[in-house]
């Protein structure tokens, strides 16, 4: 479609663009607008992974149940196995739980250096009342240790 102003012929896209303000300038100060925050948003993601990918605190430590034994009203044993860098000192809370998922007992164990990776513990832990699970919430290495 065109439109006739006064002896010049304009396409419909012309007239929109004129209409509007779009001119070849402001198309290409936009495109390069664009660009610029492109190679921003990549070089603040690329700096991200960088930095996740040489912080020193990637030693990987998983901590799994293994076994529980309620010995009577006020006492319980958990057994747990611990995977974590050799030679290193790791910490660890263990906790016991009853029927509701309430905390009965806890407290924050140290377990001394080994030279295998994965080692395998068993915890006894002093409860306020019957429990009914005993179970190794998480691990670390403390920071004295890095």
């Amino acid at each position: 479609m065109s439109l006739s102003t006064g002896g010049a012929t304009k396409t419909s896209t012309d007239a929109l663009d004129e209409r509007y303000g779009r001119t070849r300038r402001t198309t290409k100060r936009d495109r390069r607008i664009l660009v610029i925050a492109a190679a921003a948003f990549a070089v603040v993601l690329g700096s991200w992974v960088v930095w996740g990918a040489l912080d020193g605190d990637n030693a990987s430590i998983e901590a799994k149940d293994t076994a529980h034994r309620i010995i009577d009203d006020h006492n319980v044993e958990i057994g747990f196995q611990v995977s974590a860098p050799s030679n290193s000192r790791v910490q660890c809370v263990i906790q016991a739980m009853d029927p509701q998922f309430t905390v009965v007992g806890w407290k924050v164990i140290e377990l001394e250096p080994g030279s295998a990776p994965v080692r395998n513990f068993t915890q006894p832990l002093k409860t306020t009342q019957l429990a009914t699970t005993g179970i190794v919430k998480n691990c670390w290495i403390p920071e004295a240790s890095r």
